[in-house]
């Protein structure tokens, strides 16, 4: 069950707490700055975590005059398209509603994820994936800077993972194994914990004695979170 930490007050909840009743993620962003498309990219984490464990999701966007310059932003990261609701009661029928916002940002009350703000630097301009991986290496409730070396950085693993998964591939198909779909499932149901998630594929990478068809499927499971498009060079290495 997907726990997160309520920014009101930093207790634990449960972010689905009816079995398949429907939660309401309604993200709040007001500019289209790098802090605001990290708190989107948070809310579609959420969004997918979610239905990643059988939960129907109601996704909302709710914010400043901006929202089209960030929308348009947030796709080329590969955020699904959320409704644009600049006004929601409750009582439509949802068993829980989740706001997503920036750090000290207003929202309604109720259960509440907080966003650190990001310090940017130039965006990667070949492989927006690159730039989304980058913004996925420090839990959302940490502050991060994007410098050049983060850049760097995401966009050599990327590479690295990319080229690997294709290698991978051309091995005989092998099932996720048990154990790494529970520590894949604890990181991402742990208030959001992508960077544990990001250390389980590290693990898979290297563990010696994993086949590499379990080294595909894990990656290719783990990219349903993630959305990085790690499967895209498939068929371009042998």
């Amino acid at each position: 069950m997907l726990r997160i930490i309520d920014a009101r007050t930093r207790e634990p909840v449960a972010a689905a707490p009816a079995r398949r009743g429907l939660t309401r993620v309604q993200v709040h962003a007001s500019d289209s700055d790098t802090t605001n498309l990290r708190v989107l990219l948070v809310g579609d984490l959420l969004v997918r975590t979610l239905e990643l464990g059988g939960t129907p999701v109601w996704a909302l966007l709710t914010g400043g005059t901006r929202q089209a310059e960030l929308r348009a932003y947030a796709t080329t990261l590969g955020v699904r398209p959320f409704e644009d609701s600049p006004d929601v009661g409750a009582g439509l029928g949802e068993s829980q509603v989740v706001h997503v916002a920036a750090e000290g940002g207003t929202a309604p009350d109720g259960v509440r994820i907080a966003v650190a703000p990001v310090e940017s630097g130039p965006p990667d301009p070949s492989d927006p994936a690159v730039l989304r991986l980058a913004l996925l290496t420090r839990h959302h409730s940490a502050p991060l800077r994007l410098e050049t070396p983060a850049l760097d950085d995401a966009r050599a693993t990327l590479a690295r993972w990319r080229t690997a998964v294709a290698r991978w591939a051309g091995r005989p198909s092998r099932p996720v194994p048990d154990g790494v779909r529970e520590r894949l499932r604890e990181a991402w149901e742990d208030d959001l914990d992508v960077p544990g998630v990001l250390d389980v594929l590290r693990q898979v990478e290297t563990e010696p004695d994993l086949a590499d068809g379990a080294r595909f499927e894990t990656y290719a499971y783990a990219d349903r979170l993630l959305a990085l498009d790690l499967t895209r060079d498939l068929g371009s290495s042998s």
